[in-house]
């Protein structure tokens, strides 16, 4: 009976040594540390400086400002120095009077638009971009020149009915500009 109770306890040990060691190889791990980074681009800003000015017109008299003349309206967008923007360009089909009771044609051309990349904020004196280009249909490739800015030039006509009513009349030009990741 001694030798069995023996043998038992050899046994017992001999299965619980081996299960240790087994333990032991289970817990042979080993973690790694990993991380995430991202850099969140400069926040874009638009502001229009100026108007698009037709000035004094005439009843009946079209009147037209090109986008490379001093009267042609200025959109100004600022953020992160090369990096790609999708714009926007809302443009109304009317000028109205302040009390909406009259209103009169405004349209734009295919040619109206010209986008600058240089920070230049003169339309007299065009930098590098695209020229004569649709604002209904901003080039894909705009972005945000090296210095941090880019100016966009808009001319357009109006066209004053015969008896057009006097007085001051205004539009919303709506530019929207949105980083594409470009």
């Amino acid at each position: 009976m001694f030798y069995n109770s023996r043998t038992k306890t050899l046994s017992l040990v001999t299965i619980l040594v081996i299960l240790l060691v087994s333990y032991s190889a289970v817990m042979a791990q080993d973690v790694a540390n990993g991380s995430a980074t991202a850099t969140v681009q400069a926040a874009l800003v638009v502001t229009a400086p100026s108007a698009l000015a037709f000035g004094t017109v005439y009843q009946g008299v079209p009147t037209s400002i090109a986008n490379n003349l001093a009267a042609a309206g200025r959109f100004l967008i600022t953020g992160q120095g090369i990096s790609g923007v999708s714009c926007y360009m809302q443009l109304p089909d009317y000028l109205s009077t302040s009390t909406g009771d009259d209103r009169m044609v405004v349209s734009f051309s295919s040619t109206d638009a010209s986008v600058d990349s240089t920070g230049n904020v003169d339309p007299t004196s065009f930098g590098t971009g695209w020229q004569n280009t649709d604002p209904h249909n901003i080039p894909a490739a705009t972005a945000v020149g090296g210095g941090g800015t880019t100016n966009i030039f808009l001319g357009g006509g109006v066209i004053p009915s015969v008896d057009q009513a006097a007085g001051a009349y205004t539009a919303d030009i709506i530019l929207t500009v949105a980083y594409n990741g470009t």
